[in-house]
């Protein structure tokens, strides 16, 4: 049984598990309505049609990119838990850029904002990354306090910039700032009566999954990606190898930073119709949403893409609760409790790994019992073939000298 096939096993009893947990408190909070609520949310996105799964794709699309930054930095043998830092840093570079630059045309002036995005996301995680390398600062501390540093200070630019004090939010991007819809608004809308009801997805889902696919490559065909994770298999084995362990640390958390704020930029990008900058004290909960898809997907860049889908179809699903008789919080909760049990796909995989590992070793030892039986049996007719020679060539013996003496 391959490896992939155990990984993908253990992220899908992770799921079920989630699910009846999910159930469980449904049946506590409104039983009468649990099982209506629970099929709701398998529904997911397709509870509204195909608006519904424009909507998953959407929000999906950020979730790709923190998981992906989590997940990268995970290969690596760092944990970056400060996500959510350079998710706000990214998206307010990304927002500034969309709402001043208006000298730059379409597409340039979007490209430009996803790029200031990725680059401020990248210098944001550059000083956990410094830390850790020159003065080995555990990077979990030191993203955690960079997440409300990014938080506070995206708050204060947001204010001093591109603040629309009638709404206490960001301004919104000029239209050539605005992400192009790529032809999936042709795709994902319902048609209602003579007007069409379009979900807000656009080819920031493409961005994603093109991200996924380079970094996949990045890490499992390249030197580049080799040297990164043989760091984070044992840094002074690299050292002695010859690999610049320092510099390899410090580049593997500005890429995961620039992730991060890649994912803001293409989040905050969406027009009218997206999302605009709420200043507010709260962390953005996209990128702590980012660890449970990594995990899910076992840091794998391919699997994260799935799994962050997951997380996004199981989200909607429970948004359309609010149907039924349920209170948000309760949505929260359930929603919260698949992701948590989410994260104990790595614990689950390792136990099947032990599991199917004793299976084949006591099968190797099954097998190995009735071989050395059959070298005993072999060894000991050996023997007595050996014995039977002698035995004979001593009457020969015999014989011989008897008729000597005779003679």
């Amino acid at each position: 049984m391959s490896d992939g096939f155990n990984h993908a096993s253990a992220s899908v009893f992770s799921i079920l598990i989630g699910l009846v947990f999910g159930f469980i408190i449904l049946l506590i909070s409104n039983p009468a309505q649990a099982v209506d609520g629970f099929i709701i949310i398998l529904k997911g996105g397709f509870s509204t049609g195909a608006k519904g799964m424009g909507q998953v794709l959407y929000f999906a699309t950020p979730l790709i990119l923190t998981g992906l930054s989590v997940g990268f930095a995970f290969k690596t043998g760092l944990f970056n838990i400060g996500a959510p830092g350079q998710f706000i840093m990214g998206a307010f570079a990304a927002v500034y850029i969309g709402v001043k630059w208006t000298f730059l045309p379409a597409p340039w002036h979007w490209i430009a904002a996803l790029l200031g995005a990725a680059v401020i996301g990248g210098l944001w995680a550059l000083i956990p990354g410094l830390l850790k390398a020159y003065m080995n600062v555990h990077e979990v501390i030191a993203t955690i306090m960079m997440n409300y540093i990014g938080m506070y200070l995206a708050n204060h630019m947001v204010k001093v910039t591109v603040y629309d004090s009638k709404k206490a939010l960001s301004m919104n991007v000029a239209d050539s700032a605005v992400l192009p819809k790529g032809g999936l608004d042709y795709v994902f809308y319902n048609h209602l009566g003579n007007t069409k009801d379009m979900s807000t997805v656009n080819c920031g889902i493409w961005i994603a999954l093109l991200i996924a696919v380079v970094i996949y490559i990045v890490l499992n065909k390249t030197t580049f990606g080799y040297e990164l994770k043989a760091c984070g298999y044992n840094q002074n084995a690299s050292k002695y190898a010859g690999i610049n362990e320092k510099r390899n640390v410090v580049l593997s958390m500005v890429i995961a930073g620039m992730l991060a704020g890649l994912g803001g930029g293409l989040l905050y990008l969406s027009g009218a119709n997206g999302r605009r900058i709420k200043v507010v004290d709260v962390l953005a909960v996209e990128g702590f949403n980012g660890i449970p898809a990594a995990l899910l997907g076992l840091s794998n860049p391919l699997g994260i893409i799935f799994s962050a889908i997951f997380i996004s179809y199981i989200t909607q699903g429970g948004n359309y609760l609010q149907r039924l008789n349920f209170v948000p919080e309760v949505i929260d909760i359930i929603i919260a409790c698949i992701i948590y049990f989410s994260a104990f796909s790595l614990i689950i995989r390792n136990l099947i790994s032990r599991i199917l590992k004793s299976r084949r070793e006591k099968a190797r030892t099954d097998e190995a019992v009735p071989a050395e039986a059959q070298t005993v049996a072999e060894a000991e007719a050996t023997v007595d073939i050996v014995t039977a020679a002698d035995t004979e060539a001593t009457a020969q013996t015999e014989v011989k000298e008897e008729g000597s003496e005779l003679l």
